[in-house]
C-alpha cells in the first residue's frame, strides 16, 4: 500500500491495487482491479470500507503503520460483498473500539460473515449523519446498486463522494486519480457501469436523484480510479444510460384458468405493465382461436404464460400451444410463466419446462440471481390461491425487472 494518497485534509487512500488477471461475476478482470478503501483521521478517526478478503492480513498491517487500530472509532460498510468488507474481521478483531456503521439490511449479513455478533453496530438510513470529530459523514441509501443492502456516504466538509462499487472502473493501476490516468478511463468506465449496474438502472435513477442536490468535488468509488476531474460528466454518464429511451415495447399474457383466480393474476400482471407504459394484451387460450394467439406471440417483446394446476398438469388448450412455439422463432422475446395453485402448482412447472424448448429468453430466478445478484424476484410466479399483500409486491417486482429488460438500450 502506497501511503500519503490523500483525497482532502486527513483523507486518504488506504487500499489495495490488484495488477493480477482477477476473476470477478464469472468473468477474469484482464486489467486487474483495486479495491478502494479510505482512512479520515479525524477526532474519531473512521474507515470507509475495506478491501477484498484476501487481503485482509495485508491490509490491516498496512493500516497499522498509519493509525493505532484502537484508536478507530467507525467502520463505514456501504456494501458488504466480500470484495468491499472482506477485510472487517481482521480489522476488527484489532480495532476493538470501533462501531461498524451501516444500512439496517446489512447488519445480520456482517454479523453472520465475519463473526461480528458481539459488536456495535449504528444503524443509519437516508439522510442520517454522524459527526466524526471535525467531519461530517451524512448517508443516503441506494438499493440494488448493486445489492439490497447498498449505501453510499458524503463528507459534508471535503464534497467527497464514498461510492463503494457506483462510478467505479475494473482497472489497476497506480495513478489512483482519473486527472492522472495515463489513457481515457471512459471506456472502462462504461464497461463497468454495463457489467454491474446497467441491470439494476430503475435503480441508478433513483440514486441519480438522491444525489443531485449534493455538491460533490470528488467521486470515490472502491474499485478503480477516485473521480477528481469533470465529476459531473461521470455522473452524467450513468444518468443518461440508465434512462429508458424505448417506448414501443408490447406485453402479451397468455392464461388458462379453472377458478378465474388465474385470470386475476394475469389482469394484475396487464396492469402493472401498463403503469410502466408497456402496451399489454391478455387473452384466454380456451376462448381465442389458436392462430389468433400465434398472431399476438409474433407481434409480443414479453410473453406470459399462466396455467392453473389440475392432477399435477396444466389445463385447458396451454399444452397445445406450448408444442407449437418451436415452430415459432422467439429469439429476441422474453418468456415468463406464472400461476395460481391450491396444492403444489406442478402446472407452473411445466410450462417452464416447455418454454425451455423453444428460443425464447426464459425469465427464472435462478438466471437473474446469477446475473445481477437480486433475491427477491421469484420467476416463475407462482401464487397458492388469490394474491394477497406480499403476492403482489412479489408481482410488481417480476413486471419491473422484466420491464428493464424490455427497455434496456444497451
Amino acid at each position: 500500500m502506497k501511503k500519503n494518497i490523500m483525497l482532502g485534509e486527513n483523507v486518504f487512500w488506504v487500499g489495495k491495487v490488484d495488477d493480477r488477471d482477477v476473476p470477478f461475476h464469472r468473468l477474469t478482470l484482464t486489467k486487474g482491479t483495486t479495491y478502494n478503501s479510505y482512512l479520515l483521521m479525524t477526532e474519531k478517526p473512521t474507515v470507509i470500507d475495506t478491501v477484498d478478503i484476501s487481503f485482509g492480513r495485508e491490509f490491516v498491517e498496512n493500516l497499522e503503520t498509519m493509525i493505532e487500530l484502537e484508536k478507530i472509532k467507525y467502520i463505514v460498510i456501504n456494501h458488504t460483498e466480500p470484495d468491499h468488507s472482506g477485510a472487517l474481521g481482521s480489522l476488527a478483531s484489532k480495532a476493538k473500539n470501533a462501531v461498524i456503521v451501516c444500512s439496517r439490511l446489512a447488519v445480520d449479513e456482517l454479523k453472520e460473515m465475519y463473526k461480528l455478533h458481539n459488536r456495535e453496530f449504528l444503524v443509519v438510513g437516508d439522510g442520517d449523519s454522524l459527526d466524526i470529530g471535525g467531519k461530517t459523514l451524512k448517508f443516503i441509501e441506494t438499493p440494488y446498486l448493486h445489492t439490497e443492502e447498498t449505501m453510499i456516504t458524503y463528507c459534508v466538509e471535503d464534497k467527497i463522494l464514498f461510492t463503494c462499487d457506483i462510478f467505479s472502473t475494473h482497472v489497476a493501476n497506480y495513478e489512483y486519480f482519473n486527472d492522472m490516468a495515463k489513457e481515457d478511463i471512459k471506456n472502462d468506465y462504461i464497461g463497468y457501469y454495463t457489467l454491474i449496474m446497467h441491470p439494476h438502472r430503475r435503480y441508478v435513477q433513483n440514486m441519480i436523484e438522491k444525489i443531485k442536490g449534493l455538491d460533490i468535488k470528488i467521486i470515490a468509488p472502491s474499485h478503480g480510479f477516485i473521480l477528481r476531474e469533470d465529476v459531473k460528466s461521470y455522473i452524467d454518464i450513468y444518468d443518461t444510460m440508465s434512462k429508458n429511451t424505448e417506448v414501443d415495447k408490447k406485453a402479451l399474457i397468455l392464461y388458462s384458468t379453472m377458478t378465474g383466480r388465474t385470470k386475476k393474476i394475469a389482469m394484475l400482471i396487464a396492469e402493472m405493465f401498463e403503469k410502466q407504459n408497456i402496451v399489454s394484451k391478455v387473452l384466454d387460450i380456451n376462448k381465442t382461436p389458436k392462430e389468433d394467439v400465434i398472431k399476438a406471440i409474433r407481434e409480443a417483446h414479453a410473453i406470459f404464460f399462466g396455467t392453473s394446476t389440475k392432477y399435477a398438469d396444466m389445463i385447458g388448450n396451454m399444452e397445445d400451444l406450448l408444442k407449437s412455439l418451436p415452430t415459432i422463432n422467439l429469439e429476441d422475446k422474453l418468456g415468463a410463466t406464472f400461476g395460481s395453485y391450491g396444492w403444489s402448482g406442478e402446472g407452473i412447472e411445466v410450462v417452464q419446462d416447455y418454454l425451455k424448448q423453444s428460443n425464447i429468453k426464459v425469465l427464472n430466478t435462478s438466471d437473474i440471481v446469477k446475473s445481477t445478484g437480486m433475491t427477491d424476484i421469484e420467476l416463475p410466479i407462482r401464487i397458492r390461491f388469490s394474491p394477497g399483500e406480499s403476492e403482489l409486491k412479489k408481482i410488481e417486482s417480476a413486471i419491473m425487472y422484466t420491464t428493464d429488460l424490455l427497455l434496456s438500450t444497451i
